[in-house]
């Protein structure tokens, strides 16, 4: 069962978006625990201290006290997987948010029509994720990685390295066979040692690809034009 949050400081268009959501939801087939905020605070109180899980949150930009902005931005470390769509009036906040990496932005002016296909594609991608894996042999078993969890893998002399936020598990194949085998737009090549899962890029700054733990990784100058160009062609999908 999916849980989702819904965020908006008038209640009526909190239990407009509430209303939304459970008519697109029946229609899919799907269940989910529905909670209601109408202050910021609470919704990030019960995350960050009370450690209550949500897969995904609609949420209003602004908000008295904690905006929209702010509240993704303070929610991710507990919460790195959460699948947020923004409603509001300010398109332009898309471009700010880059780094927060913002599921969708749907335009209040259009929210009969574009809501209930923003919440469709959400939905699916959370199952979609909950299924994509990169199996993995390590002493005679088989492990699987969930592709959400991979951060980065790099070239380790005859092996891949797979690092992920719990550690670094090793596989004896080059670099250009995983990607194969990941078959999956999420990872990119920056350079010849290195495939980065693109959900975990923060930023890029100079030739640097920022992920969101802080690790700064290489990107060479062959790779960098189609680098920002993958970037933008990916996030451009989801706004």
């Amino acid at each position: 069962m999916l849980r989702i949050a819904v965020c908006d400081d008038e209640k009526r268009l909190a239990e407009e978006n509430k209303t939304v959501l459970e008519k697109t939801l029946a229609e899919l087939c799907v269940a989910a625990e529905i909670t209601v905020y109408t202050d910021s605070r609470n919704l990030l109180y019960d995350i960050t201290e009370d450690g209550f899980h949500y897969d995904l949150l609609l949420s209003d930009i602004e908000m008295p006290e904690i905006s929209g902005m702010e509240l993704a931005e303070r929610i991710k470390p507990f919460l790195p997987d959460i699948r947020i769509i923004f409603i509001t009036s300010h398109i332009e906040y898309a471009i700010d948010a880059f780094e927060l990496s913002i599921f969708r932005y749907v335009p209040k002016s259009d929210i009969a029509k574009r809501l209930p296909a923003a919440i469709k594609d959400a939905v699916s991608l959370i199952n979609l994720e909950a299924d994509k894996s990169y199996m993995i042999q390590v002493k005679g078993r088989f492990e699987k990685i969930p592709f959400r969890d991979i951060l980065y893998i790099e070239r380790d002399g005859k092996n891949a390295a797979i690092n992920t936020a719990d550690g670094v598990s090793k596989v004896r194949k080059s670099l250009q066979t995983v990607f194969d085998e990941l078959q999956s737009e999420e990872f990119i090549f920056i350079d010849r040692g290195y495939i980065v899962n693109l959900i975990h890029i923060m930023q890029i700054k100079n030739s640097t690809a920022m992920l969101k733990n802080g690790t700064a990784l290489p990107i060479s100058r062959s790779h960098l034009q189609e680098v920002k160009e993958q970037i933008n062609n990916y996030w451009g999908k989801l706004i």
